[in-house]
């Protein structure tokens, strides 16, 4: 495997392309694959709002060191669709997780090691948890990622409640209004609160702003913040994860946690608070000059982190 920690970043226009689709349970997911067919397999899951592309730099790195390197839309992003138009635009935790495990087993692959981060993080803090077997290790950032829906309503302390306005708004009708009137401004608005020190370009929003695009991505953005906070249900058929999250399951993988000095949306902290939810072996980390969006502003770092695990 080739040392590519130093490569040069991307410009603001390069995209991961190709696209491959293929045909997972409820969706037809839109991916990027890259490096060599028989390596050992990465998922990189992207958060909201952002798309792919918070990996235009993590990927190349990985696959540049031997890995099968899989980036996969989430539902309600870029061309991943809904096969059903009958089908619940869900966003809730155990779908997102679910859609992650159905992808495995279309690709026809056993284990993987799991990264990422906001939405992705939880996805793949959920496999790591759920289905062990399955999960080489565990890279996530801003600690143990998986929803306690039953004490959701605990208030937080008032600056640290500060930030969520967003998810207050998507309560409210005006909210999701709101989000299906300006997509990208709203977008733009969390990048720039919650990554102060990155100095993010027009062409850079605008390759992941497309994303939003997805006639789905209102629904599924709304159902999310609307679920954690148990003011809607969840769909039927993910009701049993749902349930296994309930009891907060601890992860048993190597794992790796990392938290961005600069996050202005989940401050970074001494990682104790979680400590007790890994069994397995667990790193904390804290990555200076990097915000809410990490593996996109330091990927150095989180490939590094991601390869650490992959050797565990």
């Amino acid at each position: 495997m080739t040392d590519n920690t130093s490569a040069p970043r991307a410009s603001s226009t390069k995209r991961l392309e190709p696209l491959r689709h293929v045909d997972a349970g409820v969706l037809d997911i839109a991916y990027y694959e890259a490096g060599p067919a028989d390596g050992p397999a990465v998922l990189l899951m992207h958060g909201f709002p952002y798309d792919i592309h918070a990996y235009v730099d993590v990927a190349p790195r990985l696959a540049a060191q031997g890995c099968r390197v899989i980036v996969p839309y989430l539902r309600g992003y870029g061309p991943t669709v809904f096969r059903d138009k009958a089908t619940p635009r869900s966003g809730e935790q155990a779908a997102i997780a679910a859609d992650m495990m159905a992808l495995m087993d279309a690709l026809g692959i056993k284990r993987a090691a799991f990264a990422g981060y906001d939405w992705g993080g939880r996805a793949a803090s959920i496999g790591a948890a759920l289905w062990p077997e399955r999960c080489i290790g565990l890279v996530c950032t801003n600690g143990y990622m998986i929803q306690d829906i039953a004490h959701a309503m605990v208030p937080a302390r008032p600056e640290r409640e500060v930030p969520l306005w967003y998810q207050y708004y998507f309560q409210l009708e005006r909210g999701r209004a709101g989000l299906a009137a300006d997509r990208r401004g709203i977008a733009r608005i969390l990048w720039s609160q919650w990554s102060p020190s990155w100095a993010f370009d027009d062409a850079c929003f605008e390759r992941t702003a497309v994303a939003f695009d997805n006639p789905d991505y209102v629904d599924v953005v709304i159902h999310s913040y609307r679920h954690r906070y148990g003011v809607v249900e969840g769909d039927p058929q993910y009701a049993d994860i749902q349930r296994r999250l309930g009891v907060l399951p601890v992860i048993a993988v190597p794992t790796i946690t990392l938290d961005g000095a600069d996050d202005g949306v989940t401050a970074a902290t001494d990682g104790s608070a979680s400590a007790a939810r890994y069994t397995a072996r667990r790193a904390y980390r804290v990555i200076p000059r990097a915000g809410h969006n990490l593996p996109q502003e330091q990927p150095e770092a989180f490939a590094a982190a991601v390869m650490e695990v992959m050797k565990a």
